[in-house]
């Protein structure tokens, strides 16, 4: 069984819940946190990313910049912009985004589900981040910000969200990206746990370095490396748990600096010598198996301005894949971006950077067209299915492979250990 458990929530004030509630941590840069902060004396970004309030010169991950989170965090609770919930207790968190809608449990996780792969991820972590979360966490005494999970199979789970979206909500707002969320505090406590005895496993979707921060937090604390807090809440970190049907990813696209040293045609040449080649209008792909290709000169005309093209892999470059191999932005790393244009570890090779999000193919030609890159590739969204596959075959994604929408804000709950 998946254990979930209550707690005594940390939130904003009803009147002041759409100011605190900012964007995650990890999808804004310090001189975009600064901007959206400004104004804002209770935005949640003063905790998340602290260092907005101290000069350029401070290193992001200093101590300085971790003190003052834990500092701005408790200043908010004293001076009542943040209250603390005096019982434990399930919320429900719902996001409506363009006609869509997905509601969650607002539950503590267990680490030991996390350590034993009851909660299942896809993702490989970076130490350099996970130290920046693990210093996070144990200078506010709290993990401030969920993961996002998805379960496959819960009897019971939909219908008593259900119910409890009946009831007068805590906090209700539409945020600045034009997303309405929505919380309300759960009136069916005792039946949430019951509602998982039977789920042997949850998945991370979003937040595999809070998750993997929380397991060390805990380790720390229980080998006496860092101060204990009452009962068992150090072992215990927050989640949104929301059906896996009703998760949306929406598409990482590739851009890439330089062909590496070939030009356009002797680019295309070498396209077709591991697939399909041909000028389309479409500016992202209509179905799984390959990209469209916007390239920064026409090999004809050479123009300047880029023309797009749809790349198809051959068939035989499916054989034998697992599920892994299979996904569309492996094929394009294994057939195009390495043996053709160079890139073997798209984690660290400078020359490739990502565009994820709602940001589409109007900004990949915007790159392109600028200089900035010689050809992008639009890609088609990562499906659930395929996630879920890989999370079950004990495999990692690759990087930048999934991007969900919309966002979970930060600042609504936070869990104190």
């Amino acid at each position: 069984m998946i254990r979930v458990h209550p707690f005594a929530a940390v939130r904003p004030t009803p009147s002041r819940a759409a100011e605190v509630a900012c964007e995650p941590y990890d999808i804004v840069t310090t001189e975009e946190a600064r901007k959206l902060a400004e104004g804002k004396p209770g935005s949640f970004l003063r905790v998340v990313r602290s260092e907005i309030e101290l000069a350029d010169s401070v290193d992001p991950h200093s101590d300085e910049v971790y003190a003052r989170a834990g500092d701005n965090l408790e200043a908010f609770i004293r001076q009542g912009t943040l209250i603390c919930d005096e019982k434990p207790g399930f919320y429900v968190y719902r996001l409506c985004a363009e006609g869509r809608r997905q509601a969650g449990l607002v539950a503590c996780m267990d680490v030991e589900d996390y350590r034993t792969g009851r909660i299942r991820i896809h993702e490989k972590t970076r130490p350099d981040k996970e130290d920046d979360r693990v210093q996070h966490m144990l200078a506010t005494r709290s993990h401030a910000e969920p993961v996002l999970l998805a379960v496959r199979d819960a009897p019971g789970f939909s219908s008593l969200l259900a119910a409890d979206m009946n009831e007068r909500p805590l906090y209700h707002f539409v945020a600045r990206d034009g997303v309405t969320h929505t919380l309300w505090h759960a009136k069916h406590h005792a039946e949430y746990p019951d509602a998982f005895r039977d789920t042997t496993v949850v998945y991370v979707a979003d937040g595999h370095h809070r998750s993997a921060g929380a397991d060390r937090v805990a380790r720390e604390v229980d080998e006496g490396r860092a101060p204990r807090g009452e009962g068992e809440q150090h072992r215990r970190f927050p989640a949104v748990i929301f059906p896996a049907e009703q998760l949306v990813i929406l598409p990482y696209h590739r851009l890439v600096k330089d062909l590496g040293g070939l030009s356009a045609k002797e680019f295309l040449e070498r396209l077709r010598a591991c697939g399909t080649v041909a000028p389309t209008t479409n500016t992202s792909p209509d179905s799984r198996g390959g990209a469209c290709i916007y390239l920064a000169q026409r090999p004809d005309a050479g123009s300047g301005r880029g023309t797009w093209f749809e790349w198809r892999p051959n068939p035989s470059s499916l054989e034998g894949r697992d599920a892994v191999a299979r996904l569309d932005v492996s094929l394009l790393q294994d057939l195009v971006l390495e043996p053709i244009l160079g890139i073997k570890d798209p984690r660290r090779d400078s020359r490739i950077s990502f565009v994820g999000g709602s940001a589409g193919a109007a900004e990949l030609m915007r790159q392109v067209d600028s200089g900035a890159a010689a050809v992008a590739f639009s890609m088609f969204a990562t499906g659930m299915d395929e996630l879920l596959a890989v999370a079950d075959a004990r495999q990692i994604m690759p990087p930048k492979s999934t991007w969900f929408d919309p966002k979970l804000r930060s600042g609504l709950f936070l869990h104190r250990f």
